[in-house]
């Protein structure tokens, strides 16, 4: 059954008690350490030498510590870095700061999961995950809401690891909204799957298909853009208030009608067994050792399919299209680096 937390069930004294390092500076970096120390939490953040985000953490009033620094002084340590490059800054700077009674954090249990960081006994090891990019976690905090989180404990050395992170989920606004237990593999495979297979990987080829075969049977690329990707928002948004149901409710009949029958010709019992392949190199571990591996070598698969991407036409049409729109968010919005987990 599952088991959900709000305000009453967490003792945010718990956190406050603790200094906190905070391992980044970018999306959820600066929202998790700005949560907090509005929570009555002391927080630095931990950061290489050199690295960008140092004058932003400056400006926003927080110490700012190398990595090894940090971790020494710190009780709990979120590791909020990508998750390519999480297991070097721990083996480097973390690792051997970590003393008994310490609590390790993470936002994303890919590198416990997949065994890329093993914690010492007698550390806790956590996960406190909103289920949102950083900007809207700090976003909803200050306007006295929240964004669910999810946590879970893959080591709990102390007997409070439990306790701790929900008090850590309290500070950053996830139990106003409410906090889901899970497990740090429960967390990882699903998480990658929704990627890859529904919100990200699936969406945009999907996208794209729908684009190339309008504007392949010769209607206009601008008009093409318009119905399989500047509709998809308003479509999406639909469903995020009242699931599938509010958005079959809130269309036409026709566009209702065509979901029921068309839907199934395009998206057919054979995608649901590609997406099981998928769920199975997520679980195996095979996808992982790919990005890894692909990681450690400098990226070549990785920024070569990111290359192809960017070059598909309907980002010069997409780009040509947002140019017009006077109400619209500015693209350099999206592609700040940071943005990344």
């Amino acid at each position: 059954m599952t088991e959900i937390f709000y305000d009453n069930d967490a003792d945010l004294s718990l956190i406050q008690g603790k200094k906190v390092a905070i391992v980044g500076y970018g999306s959820q970096g600066h929202a998790h350490a700005q949560n907090l120390r509005d929570s009555g939490v002391e927080v630095s953040i931990a950061l290489k030498a050199g690295s960008k985000s140092t004058q932003k953490a400056s400006d926003d009033g927080f110490s700012v510590l190398t990595v090894a620094d940090a971790a020494e002084w710190a009780d709990v340590i979120m590791i909020l870095a990508p998750d390519q490059h999480q297991r070097s800054i721990y083996a480097e700077s973390i690792k051997d700061k970590l003393t008994s009674g310490k609590t390790l954090a993470f936002a994303h249990g890919f590198n416990i999961r997949f065994g890329y960081i093993d914690a010492p006994e007698g550390v806790d090891v956590i996960l406190v995950a909103p289920k949102a990019p950083g900007h809207t976690v700090r976003r909803e905090f200050v306007a006295g809401r929240g964004i669910p989180d999810i946590i879970a404990v893959e080591r709990d050395a102390t007997g409070h690891a439990w306790d701790l992170a929900l008090s850590y989920a309290k500070a950053i606004g996830g139990t106003r909204a409410g906090v889901i237990k899970t497990t740090f593999t429960e967390e990882t495979e699903t998480d990658l799957f929704g990627e890859q297979a529904v919100l990200c990987g699936g969406t945009s080829q999907l996208v794209q298909y729908g684009f190339e075969v309008l504007t392949e049977a010769g209607y206009q690329p601008e008009i093409a853009y318009f119905e399989v990707l500047h509709e998809l928002k308003l479509i999406v948004d639909l469903m995020w208030e009242g699931g599938i149901a509010k958005q079959r409710w809130s269309v036409s009949d026709t566009a209702e009608y065509g979901d029921y029958v068309s839907g199934p010709r395009v998206l057919d019992a054979s995608v649901k067994e590609r997406m099981q392949a998928v769920l199975a190199d997520i679980q195996s571990g095979a996808f992982a050792k790919r990005f890894i591996d692909d990681q450690d070598a400098g990226a070549p698969e990785f920024k070569a399919l990111r290359l192809k991407g960017e070059q598909h036409p309907i980002e010069e049409t997409g780009r040509k299209l947002r140019a017009l729109f006077s109400w619209k968010q500015q693209d350099a919005d999206y592609v700040d680096g940071s943005a990344a987990r």
